[in-house]
């Protein structure tokens, strides 16, 4: 039965990547930045095998019945989140090499950032827009953070 108004539906998709880090501020002493951060801040890093969701908000297309292109949205996290972070050692990352420590929560403010920019550009009509980041760090921790405006 054919809609007589469209509405604005979520998608989410998850995507699995393994990254190590190390949490340490330059601001802080050594002493400081082991009390702050703990093993979190042994000199070699550590890693985590995060689950990142792109959660994307637009109208339901009439003809596909998708909010998103799925492999444009694929393509899209490919280039920018997966080809960047998995694999890597993040403190090596330009965003993360100087007093930005990489944090998840800072990972979330970073691929927020991204994707906020590039999501609008999968639709042709400029309706789709991001929603949502949520980072999984461990079974425990989980960072989300809502789009920011523009």
């Amino acid at each position: 039965m054919p809609l007589t108004h469209t509405p604005i539906a979520h998608f989410t998709r998850r995507y699995r990547l393994s990254a190590s880090h190390r949490l340490n501020a330059p601001a802080l002493t050594a002493e400081q930045n082991r009390d702050v951060y703990g093993k979190c801040n042994n000199p070699f890093g550590h890693g985590h095998n995060y689950f990142v969701e792109i959660t994307v908000a637009g109208p339901i297309d009439p003809e596909t019945g998708f909010v998103v292109d799925m492999p444009k949205l694929d393509a899209l996290a490919k280039r920018e989140l997966m080809d960047r972070f998995d694999m890597q050692h993040m403190n090596a990352d330009p965003v993360f090499s100087g007093d930005f420590v990489p944090s998840t929560e800072n990972l979330s403010i970073e691929v927020e950032r991204v994707f906020r920019h590039a999501v609008p550009m999968l639709d042709p009509a400029g309706k789709l827009r991001l929603h949502s980041i949520r980072i999984e760090e461990t079974v425990n921790n989980s960072f989300e953070l809502p789009a920011q405006a523009g």
